[in-house]
C-alpha cells in the first residue's frame, strides 16, 4: 500500500526517534482480534444450524428405517406370516435392526415379526407428529443418555394408508448421529476458517491497513512534526476512512504551521531581546541628554520637553517589558481610574502626524470620561490600533482623499465602548480571517500582524474584547469594549475637538 511505504520510508529522518516509535504487538493487534472473533462468530452461527441439523438427521434415520421395514412388511402381508420360519424371521429382523414389526390398519394392530419382545419401551416416536422442538429434545436424549433405550417408532408409509410400527434399540441411532455430528462439526470448522479468512482479508484491506497506516503516520509525525514528508497522503475514498485520513492530514498541516509560527516567534523573540538590550542603553543615554533640555529657556523647547521625556520613559519601559516577555507572560494589568482623553492625546503625539501628512486626527472623547484600566497597557492598545489605521491611510497620496482617524467613547450599559474609526481602504479577506493571529493578520505585505495580536492579548487581560465592527472601502471601525466596575460612571462627553497635526 502506498501509504504504508511512505511512512516506513520516512522513519530514518527527523530527529532519529521515528525508528523507536511504539508499535502494537501482533497478538494484541486489531487484525488478530478480528480473525479470532470472526472464527468465533461463524462457529456460533454453525452451532445454531448444527443442533437442528443433527435432530433432523435422527428423524430421517428413523423414517428411513421405518420405510425399509414397511417394504418387508408388505411382502409378509402378501404371503403367510404364520408359515415364516424362525430363521427367516431372525434374518428379517437382523437386516432391519428391529426387535419387532407390526402393522396397524382399520384400527387393528397385527404383529408380523417378533424376535424377543422387550419388557418395556422407553420412548414412543410418532414420526408424523414430531415437531422441531420435540425432535431436538429427542436428539439430545439419544446422544447423551448413557444406557441403551428401547424406541417404538411408528408412522404412515407411502400411500398405502397403513401405519407401520417397529421396536428398535437406540444404539445404532446414537452411533449414526455421533458420526453425523462429527462430520458436521469438522465441516463447520472448515467453513468457519475459510469464511474467517475471506472476511479477514476483506476487512483488513478495507479498514485495518488504512487504520494501521494512519496510526503509523501519527507516530511518525509525532517523532518529527517539522518534516512535511510525514504528513499522511489521504486516499481517494468517500467512506469514513477517507474522511478520517483527510481530517488527519488537515490536522497535521495545521499543527505543522502552528509549530512553524511558534518557532518563528521564538526566533523573533530572541532577536528582539538582543536588539532591545542595546536599545535600552541608547534610550537611557537619550534620557540623560533630554534632561538637559529642561534648562533651555526657549518656550517651544519647554513645551515639548515634558512630552519628549514621557515618550522616552515609555520607550525604556517597553524595552524592559520586551526583555521580560521572553521569560514570562504579559504582566497582569494594574487597574486604575484614568481619563481616556489624555491617553488618546498621548497616542496622537506618538503618531507624529505632521502638518503636511494629510491625516486628520479627531479625539471625540470628553475630558472627564473615565475608564478603569492599566495606563501603560491601554496606551499600547490604542497606539497599535491607531498606528495601523494611519499606516492604512498613508498608502495613497491622492490629495482628494479624505483621511480621517476618529476616536470616540461611550458608556454602554455596564461596559465602556471605545470606537477607533478610519477612512482607509479596509481590511483584505486574509486579514479578516486571521484578525488577531500574529504573522497572519497583517493587512499589508511584509507586515507581522503583531499590533492587533498584542492589542487583543492586552484587552483580554482586562476582561474586555476587541471587535471588528465594520470594514470596507472608505470605512473601518474597531471597537474596544471594557467592563465597567460596579458603581463606576463614565464622564459626560465633551464637545468635539479637532486637531490636524498641530503638535509634534
Amino acid at each position: 500500500m502506498a501509504t504504508d511505504e511512505r511512512h516506513h520510508k520516512g522513519k530514518g529522518g527527523g530527529n532519529g526517534e521515528a525508528g523507536h516509535a511504539p508499535s502494537v504487538p501482533l497478538t494484541r493487534g486489531l487484525s488478530t482480534k478480528l480473525l479470532f472473533l470472526t472464527i468465533l462468530f461463524v462457529m456460533l452461527a454453525e452451532v445454531l444450524i448444527f443442533i437442528p441439523s443433527v435432530a433432523n438427521f435422527g428423524q430421517q434415520w428413523m423414517s428411513q428405517r421405518l420405510r425399509t421395514v414397511a417394504a418387508f412388511a408388505v411382502v409378509l402381508m402378501n404371503g403367510d406370516p404364520d408359515n415364516l420360519s424362525r430363521e427367516a424371521s431372525n434374518e428379517i429382523l437382523m437386516a432391519t435392526g428391529a426387535k419387532a414389526i407390526a402393522v396397524r390398519e382399520e384400527g387393528m394392530s397385527r404383529l408380523l415379526v417378533v424376535s424377543q419382545m422387550p419388557p418395556q419401551v422407553n420412548m414412543h416416536v410418532d414420526l408424523d407428529a414430531v415437531g422441531p422442538v420435540e425432535a431436538i429434545g429427542q436428539a439430545f436424549v439419544t446422544l447423551f443418555s448413557g444406557s441403551e433405550r428401547i424406541l417404538r417408532v411408528h408412522g404412515l408409509v407411502g400411500e398405502t394408508g397403513k401405519r407401520f410400527e417397529i421396536i428398535i434399540s437406540d444404539r445404532e441411532l446414537r452411533s449414526a448421529m455421533l458420526v453425523y455430528a462429527r462430520n458436521v462439526a469438522v465441516l463447520s470448522l472448515i467453513i468457519s476458517l475459510f469464511t474467517a479468512m475471506l472476511v479477514f482479508y476483506a476487512i483488513n484491506r478495507i479498514m485495518i491497513r488504512p487504520i494501521r497506516a494512519m496510526t503509523q503516520s501519527m507516530l511518525d509525525f509525532a517523532a518529527a512534526p517539522d518534516d512535511a514528508a510525514r504528513i499522511i497522503q489521504p486516499e481517494d475514498r468517500g467512506d469514513e476512512i477517507g474522511t478520517a485520513e483527510r481530517e488527519l492530514a488537515d490536522m497535521q498541516k495545521t499543527l505543522q504551521r502552528a509549530l512553524s509560527e511558534r518557532k518563528r516567534l521564538a526566533d523573533l523573540g530572541l532577536a528582539v531581546s538582543k536588539i532591545n538590550h542595546d536599545m535600552r542603553n541608547m534610550l537611557s543615554s537619550a534620557q540623560l541628554v533630554s534632561d538637559r533640555l529642561t534648562m533651555i529657556d526657549d518656550p517651544t523647547v519647554q513645551s515639548l520637553t515634558p512630552r519628549l521625556l514621557r515618550t522616552l520613559d515609555r520607550a525604556v519601559a517597553y524595552s524592559e517589558g520586551v526583555l521580560a516577555y521572553g521569560r514570562t507572560q504579559e504582566a497582569p494589568p494594574r487597574l486604575r481610574r484614568l481619563r481616556l482623553a489624555q491617553i488618546v492625546d498621548d497616542v496622537q503625539a506618538t503618531l507624529a502626524i505632521g502638518p503636511d501628512g494629510g491625516i486628520e486626527f479627531i479625539n471625540e472623547v470628553g475630558p472627564e470620561f473615565e475608564i478603569s484600566a492599566d495606563g501603560e497597557q491601554f496606551f499600547r492598545v490604542l497606539a497599535n490600533l491607531c498606528r495601523n489605521a494611519v499606516q492604512a491611510m498613508s498608502g495613497d497620496d491622492d490629495p482628494a482623499l479624505v483621511r480621517r482617524l476618529t476616536v470616540s467613547a461611550r458608556q454602554d450599559g455596564g461596559e465602556v465602548r471605545i470606537d477607533i474609526c478610519d477612512t482607509g481602504p479596509g481590511l483584505p479577506p486574509r486579514a479578516q480571517k486571521n484578525l488577531f493571529a500574529a504573522f497572519r493578520g497583517s493587512a499589508k505585505s511584509g507586515g507581522t500582524g503583531l499590533g492587533l495580536a498584542i492589542a487583543h492579548e492586552l484587552v483580554t487581560a482586562h476582561g474586555g474584547r476587541i471587535e471588528l465592527v465594520e470594514t470596507g472601502t472608505g470605512r473601518t471601525v474597531f471597537a474596544v469594549i471594557l467592563p465597567q466596575a460596579k458603581g463606576d460612571t463614565a464622564g459626560r462627553p465633551a464637545a468635539r475637538r479637532t486637531t490636524a497635526g498641530d503638535e509634534f
